[in-house]
């Protein structure tokens, strides 16, 4: 059976790796996606494996399409099987970018009937990085509407994504939010969320590490990718990376092992959503997970010098 951590205060168990459905989307999409066949395969995995028990989507991933295929794959299995925990997320509307109260109701509502669920047991608010804070908070913003339909049994629990940490951290500390996500700023090279880290686990929040990978950089050395995120890596945190993947090398661990264990080992952290596209992505992330990784390497990643002006968030990290 899946080893299941809890997931802040909900009462919610799940597993350390959380699969990302982000990439379920149509093959001509301009960012790129997977045939129906090979995410209904993952799915259907998913649904019967016993170590990875927790999948994560959104709203307007694929405008729609992520939620539209989990919803098919609900279906073929007579419903959400028992021990799987599914999450998705509020978002603005996509063409529009409406972050109202409103919309963040017509959003639950698209999911409800794409997934085929009378209620969601997981919703985050996503990047709120894209309105204003007090927009966020007013009283017909986001945040009420999404507290509101907790309060009715809309949703379960209702968490915060997104990308800034000093907007996040605004965030947690209003009280309203139960779990975190956290994307592409705590990685082998890129700490801009240590003191969000620190600070959503000392509320007692779950906490969610997205792209422990960088979006690609951190899967394999020598490094053949070098955008980090969403943009160019920047020369020395390139360097950075590929001193670590050489270190890796050296002690004949995966660096995919190493980046993703950096994630998994962190007792704040609860889960890392890890994207996945195909059912070889599952069964590798498990794999990763599992390779035993020496004391003296973990050493020696830490031992390397990390320049902070090239993370995601230079300049606005925390003090607190």
């Amino acid at each position: 059976m899946a080893q299941t951590r809890q997931l802040g205060a909900t009462g919610i168990a799940v597993t350390r790796i959380c699969a990302g459905a982000a990439a379920w989307r149509d093959v001509d999409d301009p960012q790129g996606g997977i045939a129906p066949e090979e995410s209904a395969a993952l799915a259907a995995a998913l649904f019967r494996n016993d170590t990875v028990r927790y999948l994560d989507t959104s709203n307007n991933y694929g405008i729609g399409e992520s939620e539209r295929r989990i919803g098919a794959a609900i279906r073929a299995a007579g419903g959400l099987p028992v021990g799987l925990v599914l999450q998705t997320k509020a978002d603005r509307h996509p063409v529009t970018n409406d972050f109202s109260g409103a919309r963040m109701r017509d959003s639950l509502a698209e999911s409800t009937e794409r997934l085929g669920l009378d209620r969601l047991p997981i919703v985050f608010l996503h990047d709120p990085e894209n309105t204003e804070w007090d927009l966020a908070m007013a009283d017909d913003g986001p945040v009420a509407a999404l507290v509101a339909a907790r309060a009715e049994g809309l949703i379960g629990h209702l968490g915060i994504s997104g990308g800034p940490v000093d907007l996040l951290a605004r965030f947690v500390e209003t009280g309203h939010f139960e779990a975190l996500i956290t994307h592409n700023r705590h990685t082998l090279v890129d700490r801009t969320a240590e003191s969000l880290l620190d600070l959503a686990a000392a509320r007692g929040m779950g906490v969610l590490n997205a792209a422990p990978y960088g979006g690609g950089m951190l899967t394999r050395w020598p490094v053949a990718r070098e955008r980090y995120a969403y943009g160019d890596g920047a020369p020395a945190l390139i360097a950075a990376a590929n001193e670590m993947g050489r270190l890796c090398a050296e002690f004949d661990v995966p660096f995919a092992a190493a980046a993703l264990q950096f994630s998994t080992r962190d007792p704040r952290i609860t889960s890392t959503i890890v994207g996945m596209r195909t059912v070889a992505d599952l069964e590798a992330s498990i794999q990763l997970d599992e390779v035993e990784i020496p004391d003296e390497l973990w050493t020696a990643l830490r031992a390397v010098e990390l320049d902070p002006s090239t993370w995601q968030d230079a300049g606005r990290m925390l003090e607190r």
